[in-house]
């Protein structure tokens, strides 16, 4: 199976490149603009020169049965489309675009086109998330908190706040009928932003403060008298009475923690096996994304 990877920054280097150059079977080829970058992680990783390229145009000559994008996000619409065009099943990093149009636009050519579109909310796949699904959550609280970098509302919203939007809509146990949103932005900066969903019997609060005393992801989900919580996605903490701990082994590789390369898995697993994959519920929520935004420009004045 040829699977392009297009964009070896660092995403790709740490997290994507590890996991994909592992799996037998798989032949990757390696998609980058700068040649010194490309010669690396080839020869890191064992790629024949011939399986490396400068541009999309390689790739496609060779054919590819899948790609995975992770160039920098004002690119992705392009690259995105191309392939595509090309019948070439995509997996690519959140979030699709900047623009919901754009966005929207991949994911209706997709459809009609009947090629399998993925985008990489990969903490639908961490296990400290995804064994959330079998608990109560009446009340759902994620906190993803940074230091020292406050931003422009969009590239805030769409870059990093988009996985706890997505989180909080993967963990919401119905439908949601009430969100709220409130920010606060100074000199175009957005310094924190909150998100709540609410919906029958649940209320779901996502919040970012990019002014914070330290760098953490925290999900809380609580109900019927007990509560889970997940720092940092490795430890989880049941608290049901005395509180009992579960650490991440100290084995297991950060990309299995984050729910990266189940992912990966995922999506190759489905294309092998000529499964149809929409991109529509990720569609839902880079259109909560646009909301946000909205919101958080009308309350900026």
């Amino acid at each position: 199976m040829k699977v392009g990877i297009i964009g070896l920054g660092d995403i790709a280097e740490k997290a994507y490149l590890p996991v994909l150059t592992a799996q037998p079977g798989l032949e990757p080829h390696l998609v980058t603009r700068d040649p010194a970058v490309l010669d690396r992680l080839g020869d890191t990783h064992r790629v024949p020169r011939a399986h490396r390229h400068g541009g999309l145009d390689g790739l496609l000559a060779a054919r590819p049965d899948a790609a995975f994008v992770h160039a920098a996000t004002p690119a992705h619409a392009a690259l995105v489309t191309r392939l595509l065009e090309a019948g070439v099943p995509t997996y690519v990093d959140k979030p699709l675009a900047y623009e919901l149009a754009d966005a929207t636009r991949l994911v209706t050519l997709a459809d009609e086109r009947r090629v399998p579109l993925a985008v990489g909310f990969n903490r639908r796949h961490a296990p400290g998330y995804a064994q959330c699904l079998d608990h109560p959550r009446d009340l759902i609280v994620l906190q993803k908190h940074r230091v020292g970098l406050p931003e422009d509302p969009r590239r805030m919203v769409y870059d990093d706040f988009i996985h706890v939007v997505d989180t909080l809509r993967f963990l919401a146990p119905g439908a949601v009928d009430h969100v709220g949103v409130s920010a606060r932005v100074r000199d175009g900066l957005l310094h924190h932003v909150v998100l709540q969903l609410a919906g029958d019997g649940f209320t779901a609060v996502g919040a970012m403060n990019r002014l914070s005393g330290s760098a953490e992801e925290v999900l809380e989900v609580s109900g019927q008298d007990t509560k889970r919580e997940v720092r940092d996605l490795a430890a989880v903490v049941d608290h049901k009475g005395q509180p009992s701990v579960r650490r991440r082994g100290d084995w297991v590789p950060v990309a299995r923690q984050r729910g990266i390369e189940q992912a990966v898995l995922a999506f190759l697993d489905a294309v092998r096996a000529g499964r149809p994959l929409s991109a529509q519920d990720a569609l839902r929520s880079h259109e909560l994304c646009e909301r946000i935004v909205d919101a958080v420009h009308e309350q900026a004045g």
